[in-house]
């Protein structure tokens, strides 16, 4: 027998990641979000929701782009420091001595020292709730080299990228491999 919870932002896992973002006087700031994902691959594109009330939902709609940067585990603190202050009213880089990189491609900015960035150049916004939901076209992607496997793409057990688990509120790593996507089930087939 399965138990019902009624309707809650209940899925596992959802990524954490840091939405980079300018103000308006060009001061750089991390927000972190749970709430976010791919929602298109031709063109290729992701999206994040977050409060109109947020300073970083303000940045968006400013600069019209954003970067998504994907702590690894180590970087845990850091990732949970970024989403329980503002940066209306605290430096996050100064506090968690990230170094703000000037995107090439959007006007946003990105954290050197996570390993995966992903800048994305805003295309368009819902309305849902009380969130908005700003879908970016990925313009790049950019992984640090020391996180890519044989193969020369980013490998997931290296990033070891945060999860978290809504409604519990629990930050956690990657597991194990299970087996090659569009494999494992041929069995079944």
């Amino acid at each position: 027998m399965k138990k019902s919870f009624g309707a809650k932002t209940l899925t596992f896992p959802t990524p954490v990641w840091l939405i980079g973002t300018y103000d308006q006087n060009g001061k750089p700031n991390a927000a972190t979000i749970a709430w976010g994902g791919v929602c298109s691959s031709i063109p290729p594109c992701l999206a994040v929701s977050l409060r109109s009330a947020t300073y970083t939902h303000g940045n968006i709609m400013e600069r019209k782009a954003f970067t998504v940067n994907v702590p690894s585990s180590a970087q845990v603190e850091i990732a949970d420091y970024c989403g329980m202050v503002s940066g209306r009213k605290v430096d996050k880089f100064a506090a968690a001595k990230m170094t703000a990189v000037k995107s090439e491609k959007v006007d946003a900015p990105y954290i050197n020292e996570f390993p995966m960035i992903l800048e994305c150049k805003l295309i368009d916004s819902v309305e849902i709730g009380i969130h908005t939901h700003f879908i970016g076209e990925i313009i790049d992607v950019k992984v640090d080299e020391s996180m890519l496997g044989q193969d020369g793409l980013p490998d997931i057990l290296k990033i070891n990228p945060v999860l978290y688990g809504p409604e519990i509120q629990s930050y956690y790593g990657v597991g194990k491999y299970l087996g090659k996507a569009f494999s494992v089930g041929k069995n079944l087939k």
